[in-house]
């Protein structure tokens, strides 16, 4: 199986990582193109853009002005290491073993607004840049239009290789519009995560986005490949309801 995952907006490059192994991203190239067209931005235009503040700005600004490529050691880290939000807090990626690390550099893609997509080995420097930024560029309006093309081949030669059944879509709705869904050789699983409040079970973005995290790892430490064994997963007290579920959208209740 092949399993998607969005970035995270909070970053780690301090921390030191232990396990030297690293790759370069794939679209390594096309990143170029968006780096310069950002690179060529001000502050001020940078904030309008992004819909940040002006500290973030700034911040951003100097980072595209220091970004090169090829990707060097110095200053960069594995994608898989780097990103720290939700979803990494449930990875919990500094756990996984060398091994599980390599099936994860096969099963596990990281969705990216600069990179296109990423393998959880491919270094990267410190950036922001959500799928959703409506940046002109050669392809069109939006990196929508840029990615598409790339992110979905690249997609599909993977589940090809992995003989997917079905691709695991653990990413958001805003990344996963860079994925032509139509064009893929097998169907998409969209788990929904759910919590217990007020009597009623809801899906609460906090939780919903560490539980991604989590069944992600669990599907790598335990090699899953069938719908069959997906539904047993039951970390963290969450439990599959076949009730509520459909065969594209697995649905797991806590509380």
């Amino acid at each position: 199986m092949l399993i998607l995952l969005s970035p995270a907006k909070t970053l780690d490059f301090e921390s030191q990582v232990k396990f030297k192994t690293s790759t370069q991203p794939e679209y390594i190239d096309d990143s170029v193109e968006i780096a310069e067209l950002l690179k060529q931005q001000t502050p001020a235009s940078l904030r309008d853009l992004m819909g940040v503040s002006e500290s973030l700005a700034e911040l951003n600004h100097a980072r595209y002005q220091d970004w090169m490529a090829p990707i060097p050691v110095e200053g960069s880290k594995q994608a898989i290491f780097a990103f720290q939000g939700d979803v990494y807090q449930g990875l919990q990626a500094d756990t996984l073993t060398k091994k599980q690390l390599d099936v994860a550099q096969e099963q596990l893609r990281i969705l990216s607004g600069l990179y296109g997509i990423l393998r959880p080995l491919d270094r990267i420097l410190p950036y922001r840049l959500e799928m959703g930024t409506p940046l002109p560029n050669s392809r069109g309006k939006d990196l929508y239009a840029y990615w598409r093309d790339r992110v979905t081949a690249s997609v599909v030669k993977q589940m090809q290789l992995n003989g997917s059944r079905f691709l695991l879509n653990l990413a958001s709705n805003e990344y996963f519009r860079c994925v032509d869904a139509k064009a893929l050789p097998a169907p998409v699983v969209a788990p929904a995560f759910k919590e217990l409040k007020n009597g009623k079970y809801k899906m609460i973005s906090f939780f919903a986005k560490k539980a991604r995290g989590t069944m992600a790892a669990w599907v790598i430490r335990n090699r899953v490949k069938t719908m069959a064994k997906l539904i047993q997963f039951a970390e963290d007290d969450y439990r599959y309801d076949e009730e509520s579920s459909t065969k594209k959208v697995p649905v797991f209740l806590r509380g």
